[in-house]
């Protein structure tokens, strides 16, 4: 099967489609830029939900639902946001259907028109504010910590699976404060815990920054963005944390009695992933035989398959299996056992290599007479023959350990990719490489713009100082030689 994968070194992109196939994680629907998640595939975006989860709720945030259609008015109250969707807006006009008078289908029953459109949300700010106007009085009401996990409709015309489809899946954060300083504090807080989330749990390095004007999200005064570098030298947007100010509080009219008995706007922030974490994992750490998988989130963290040639041998082989899966689960380890005869050892080995499974044990008749067992790690393509004393601590470390190790690989690939420059000529040569590159930019959108249509790159994000750190000192632009205040990243990206 991996040999049916397209090589990276050949044509990446064609790489990755590819595998997000032939590993059952997705594949192309009816609709036209629109796409199924399979079963494996949305088992590995179960267990991303169910950490990101747990992460939002330990930060006192609640799950609550909003609906799918937002009426056309509200996308108009505020002006920016409405600009920066409504290219990408799906619009309901009708909302009934009808048999065509010839017999052919159906056709939509023109006396059936709405008075007014609705909008596909592709984002909920607007709905959401005009929900809280009647949830917000007073001081006492605040803060408000919602979170929903739903789908969004953003309509693209240029799909890749997981990375921009026209329908995603994902969670978004809207929250309500007394204060500017809350509310800021919220959205670096939650950028925080997105930083803590692909790194530890997805093993992807990211840089934390915030956006440039022109990059940031619409109706915001700030965005704040953790960006990962892939394999092939792009940036990916790996999450987003907004800090509204009141645009929306203001558009929305929505004002609380503060401790002083006088009226006020309140203090937002909106925050949000989406399945494109997906893309991320797939691009950070895959390899040409398949999937590369960190076991923090892996629907299958060990898998066991029997080498046997009689059924009594594989009877034998299936008791002592049995006690050390019993032992595995009992570590909170997740593991599947193969011993179906429809497919040979080999075969179960390439397949499982593909879906990045981190940890293969393989048992036959001798290892059972010699109390051994061979385990094979997917993120070296190593293996080796060890006692079955033990096991279970020594696949417990061995997962621990690949999670490092996935991760310092990742780290240490971007870091190579992390170059400075001084001169408009050297950074068109080096963004030809890929990598991130932090050259000087005046500030202005003008200069932002060319940069783009010259290079195709775009400034991912102003990093912040605790990660440039001595990078702060200020310079010219690289563009116009005009004053700079410090360094920003620039990258190709998805």
């Amino acid at each position: 099967m991996a040999k049916e994968l397209t090589p990276r070194s050949e044509d990446y992109s064609q790489w990755y489609n590819d595998l997000v196939i032939k590993a059952d994680l997705a594949e192309s629907s009816a609709v036209r830029g629109c796409m199924v998640i399979k079963p494996y595939g949305y088992a590995i975006w179960e267990k991303m939900q169910h950490e990101l989860d747990r992460m939002f709720k330990e930060t006192g945030h609640v799950n609550a639902y909003f609906p799918l259609f937002i009426p056309k008015s509200f996308l108009s109250k505020e002006a920016d946001h409405v600009e920066g969707f409504a290219k990408e807006c799906a619009v309901v006009t009708h909302y009934r259907l009808k048999t065509n008078p010839d017999g052919s289908g159906v056709v939509v029953d023109p006396e059936a028109k709405l008075e007014e459109e609705l909008i596909v949300r592709p984002t909920s700010e607007t709905i959401i504010w005009n929900t809280y106007k009647n949830w917000i009085h007073s001081y006492r009401d605040l803060p408000i910590l919602c979170n929903q996990w739903a789908n969004v409709v953003r309509w693209e015309m240029r799909t890749r699976l997981f990375l921009r489809t026209a329908e995603f899946l994902w969670q978004e954060g809207h929250t309500a404060h007394e204060t500017y300083e809350e509310a800021e504090a919220e959205a670096q807080k939650m950028l925080n815990v997105y930083g803590d989330f692909v790194e530890n749990f997805m093993a992807v390095p990211v840089i934390k920054g915030v956006k440039s004007e022109t990059e940031r999200f619409a109706g915001a005064v700030d965005t704040y963005t953790i960006e990962a570098l892939m394999q092939d030298g792009k940036a990916l947007q790996s999450g987003t944390s907004h800090f509204l100010g009141q645009n929306f509080a203001k558009a929305f009219d929505v004002q609380y009695q503060t401790r002083e008995g006088k009226l006020d706007y309140v203090w937002a922030t909106s925050w949000g992933v989406s399945t494109r974490l997906m893309g991320a994992l797939i691009m950070t750490h895959s390899d040409d035989n398949g999937l590369v998988l960190p076991p923090n989130l892996a629907p299958i963290q060990v898998v066991i398959v029997p080498i046997f040639k009689t059924e009594e041998q594989l009877a034998e082989i299936s008791a002592k299996v049995n006690e050390i899966t019993a032992k595995l689960k009992a570590l909170g380890i997740t593991v599947k056992y193969d011993d179906s005869d429809a497919k040979k050892p080999g075969w179960k080995f390439a397949e499982y290599e593909l879906k990045g499974v981190p940890v293969r044990l393989a048992m036959g008749a001798r290892d059972l007479e010699n109390g051994t067992v061979e385990v094979a790690r997917r993120d070296t393509l190593t293996k080796e023959t060890v006692s079955l004393e033990g096991i279970d601590a020594y696949v417990k470390n061995l997962l621990d350990e690949i999670q490092k190790n996935i991760f310092k690989k990742a780290l240490d690939y971007r870091n190579s990719m992390i170059k400075k420059v001084d001169s408009y000529d050297e950074f068109k040569v080096e963004i030809e490489k890929g990598g991130f590159i932090l050259a000087h930019w005046d500030g202005t959108p003008e200069t932002e713009a060319q940069i783009k249509e010259e290079t195709k790159a775009t400034i991912r994000c102003v990093p912040f100082d605790t990660y440039l750190g001595d990078d702060k000192e200020p310079g010219k632009c690289m563009v116009t030689g005009k004053p700079s205040k410090c360094r920003v990243l620039f990258a190709r990206s998805y």
